[in-house]
């Protein structure tokens, strides 16, 4: 498998997992909503109300999940396969001597085959520390020299 298949596979992988849980999202809300909907007003109605206002306030947290993931898989799906990367950046996958690091969104350690990738946002510590670094360039975090071996 070439360095480019595993960036596709990692790409995929983590859209596929962000589907899923934008479905469980949308689950959620759906199900709340029929909760709050079908709750029958009881003889307390200021009980009534603070419950529906509950799960209103529940069913808005889940909307915000839903609009986070969906904003995450857009811009995984932006990130383009064909784009040659001279220097680490937004969409490079970046080899070095301390793990493989996808620059997109700060989703964490992905494992793909039994190997460990993390996905890191630009913005986050080591993303920034990466930027603009090419194959050769080494930096140093959380007290290790880390060199970039490849950039795909």
């Amino acid at each position: 498998m070439t360095r480019k298949d595993i960036k596709a596979r990692l790409l995929n992988l983590m859209i596929k997992n962000l589907e899923t849980h934008i479905g469980q999202i949308r689950d959620g809300i759906l199900a709340m909503k029929e909760s709050r909907n079908n709750d029958t007003k009881s003889s307390a109605g200021d009980k009534y109300e603070t419950g529906r206002e509950m799960m209103q306030i529940e069913i808005d947290k889940f909307e915000m999940q839903l609009y986070k993931s969906q904003r995450l898989k857009k811009e995984l799906c932006d990130i383009p396969l064909e784009k040659t990367y001279h220097l680490a950046g937004s969409g490079s996958l970046v080899f070095t001597n301390a793990g493989t690091y996808l620059i997109s969104v700060g989703i964490g350690k992905v494992e793909l085959e039994k190997e460990a990738y993390f996905a890191i946002s630009l913005a986050s510590p080591i993303g920034l520390m990466l930027k603009n670094k090419k194959v050769g360039d080494q930096i140093q975090f959380n007290g290790k020299q880390i060199t970039i071996e490849e950039i795909v």
